[in-house]
This record gives C-alpha cells, structure tokens and sequence, in this order.
C-alpha cells in the first residue's frame, strides 16, 4: 500500500479511536470533567504518524469527543492542546532518536511525559483565562495528572503489543 494512503487510512481510523476512547472510558473526576483514555491514541498517533497527521488525529478526534458529549465549551481548546500534544510528543521522540538514546519504550516515556505536562498546563491555561475560572481552574490539575499517567502507561503498553501483533505496524 502506498505510504501516503496508509497515513491518510491511519488518520482516519485512530480519529475515530481518539473519539470513542475519549467518549466510552469516561471515569468522572471528583473535581471536574472526567478522566478517559484519548490520551493513549494521541500518543500512539504521534509516535506512529508524526506531527501533522497526529495533530490532526488528536485534535480532531479529541474535540470531536468534547462535542458530541456535551463539552462544547472545551471544543476549540482541546483541538488545540491535543494537536500540540501530538507535535510535543512527535518531536521531543524525534529529537531523543537522534540522539544516541537507544531504549524506544524510555523514548517513548520522555515524549509523553512532555506532551501530558502541556495537557495539564494548556488545560489549566484555557480554564483559567478562556473559561474564566481564575485560579479555581488548578481544581483540574489532579484528575489530569491521572489521565495523563494512565494515557501513557496504556499507550506504552498498547503500542508493544500492537507491534508484536502486526509485524507491519511499525512500518
């Protein structure tokens, strides 16, 4: 199959993936919103597809979520942070692999780690400056912490998997 076809197809399914983990693996948050396993799909998209296409996929699929489960206020600003998620983790992975860094899944880790810091920061940013919630918005950071730790520890694991499964998944 031509490359550029295999992105678009990709695209297009791990789009659909970010809105339905996003939309069915919701465990409500204590504080506000809810925590889900998107993030996974974002990382995954990013690491697989690079910045454009996972921006893409995690900006669309992410916001796509926000909207079809009543978030409309969160729309515009999960279509950002989620693309940004996916170009921190493309480039922060792409930046370690020149490096003499050979563990991908320590890669992998250092990427994500860096693009779920942005989540928790660009989330209590847009809350507290866009939605008008002042300082009350860092009620947000705990419920996004987990959803970033457990986003990463299940997309780790998700992509091994995925690679031991599907001998052409990397390619």
């Amino acid at each position: 199959m031509d490359q550029k076809l295999r992105k678009i197809v990709l695209a297009a399914l791990y789009t659909s993936l970010c809105c339905v983990a996003t939309m069915i693996i919701q465990i409500p948050s204590p504080m506000t919103g809810y925590v889900n396993l998107g993030d996974c799909i974002v990382l995954i998209s990013a690491w697989q597809l690079g910045p454009v296409y996972g921006a893409l996929v995690s900006g669309v699929g992410s916001a796509l979520a926000d909207l079809l489960t009543g978030y409309t206020h969160y729309v515009p600003g999960t279509f950002v942070i989620k693309a940004l998620m996916a170009v921190i983790a493309c480039g922060v992975f792409s930046a370690l692999s020149k490096s003499k860094m050979k563990n991908v899944d320590l890669k992998r880790t250092l990427s994500g780690l860096a693009a779920e810091i942005w989540m928790v920061i660009g989330y209590f940013l847009y809350s507290c400056l866009l939605l008008g919630k002042g300082l009350a918005a860092s009620a947000s950071i705990p419920g996004n912490l987990v959803q970033g730790a457990i986003g990463l520890v299940v997309a780790i694991v998700l992509i091994r998997l995925l690679e031991k499964a599907l001998p052409n998944f990397k390619d």
